[in-house]
């Protein structure tokens, strides 16, 4: 499904940006406001040693950001967006939930184990571009913090003879925030970013706080 999501969106930039150099006039106070496109593989950072990941843990932003440029040139600036994002943690945490509090162990022996969270995104990023009025093809660097609203949690395990749901539970950290750095060349970018708020709080596992933390590594797309 993603392979084919690529194939489409690699079209629709490119005939994007086909229209934009044969219909639009120079525009010498051009902005670079755009749609964006975030595909990462999820890392789970600062993790005990009993917690690993198996599967794929992937997740998918898609939001708007607005350009703001600081110089003459309009190569450098700002950047001030809002977006959604999805993600999905598939690893051996397992999360339930018993009078409204959550209760952290490792699972063994299992058929499926993850947790997913839905967020509203603010990406404030700075900018760096090597663009022109006339040039829609150019090398960036965009560079931020990004704080997110995570709006629904839902961790579920599941074995040969049971089912168990944990959504929304108290322990998870709604509000997180972290850093993050995309690079590259037209619509393709490489995408990284650190988390520095912990994904739960008050949450213990073998009478360990719990200081998970994510990282997020892929592909940024910037679709004018």
């Amino acid at each position: 499904m993603i392979k084919n999501f690529l194939i489409i969106l690699f079209f629709i930039s490119f005939f994007s940006v086909k229209a934009q150099v044969e219909n639009d006039s120079i525009d010498t106070k051009y902005l670079e406001d755009q749609i964006y496109l975030s595909l990462v593989y999820n890392i789970l950072n600062e993790k005990p040693s009993t917690i690993s990941q198996n599967g794929f843990s992937g997740g998918i932003a898609l939001g708007f950001i607005k350009d703001l440029p600081i110089n003459e040139t309009r190569n450098i600036g700002f950047g001030v967006g809002l977006g959604y994002s999805y993600a999905v943690y598939i690893q051996n945490l397992k999360i339930t939930s018993d009078n409204n509090l959550a209760i952290a162990s490792v699972a063994t022996d299992y058929n499926v184990n993850r947790f997913r969270t839905h967020a509203i995104e603010l990406p404030i990023e700075f900018r760096w571009r090597n663009s022109t009025p006339t040039k829609y093809k150019f090398w960036r660097i965009y560079g931020g913090v990004k704080v997110l609203y995570a709006f629904a949690f839902n961790a579920t395990y599941k074995d040969a003879e049971t089912v168990i749901n944990a959504k929304n539970i108290s322990e998870f950290n709604q509000l997180q925030s972290g850093l993050f750095i995309s690079a590259g060349y037209s619509t393709w970018n490489l995408y990284i970013y650190y988390g520095l708020t912990p994904i739960f709080k008050g949450l213990d596992l073998d009478g360990k706080k719990l200081d998970l933390k994510e990282i997020n590594v892929g592909l940024k797309f910037y679709i004018m």
